[in-house]
């Protein structure tokens, strides 16, 4: 979606739309709003808020997680022995990593 699209959706300016991406400019809680809605994203997501994740077996316990480490929790579910992996020794399992990115 371009700027101006964007822009012509939610009722703003392109000029607008570029300077809420450079950070000059900050959108109002009604602009906010408008694009939380169009992108089916939490207005936490947008202002770069966490999402509070609360454990599966104590729901007194929560922790706050981003939006990209979720989507990676979730990745790495679908990939089972390397999850287990990583869930048994995470440490060594990073070192693997690191030694084969580099």
């Amino acid at each position: 979606m371009t700027q101006q699209e964007l822009g012509d959706t939610i009722n703003v300016t392109k000029v607008s739309i570029c300077c809420y991406e450079k950070g000059t400019r900050i959108p109002s809680l009604e602009t906010l709003i408008d694009i939380s809605n169009l992108f089916k994203v939490d207005l936490d997501y947008l202002i770069g808020n966490d999402t509070y994740v609360v454990s599966e077996e104590n729901e007194s316990y929560g922790i706050k997680m981003s939006y990209e480490e979720i989507e990676l929790i979730k990745e790495l579910r679908k990939h089972t022995d390397i999850y287990i992996k990583l869930i048994d020794n995470p440490r060594r399992m990073l070192e693997l990593i690191d030694k084969k990115v580099r």
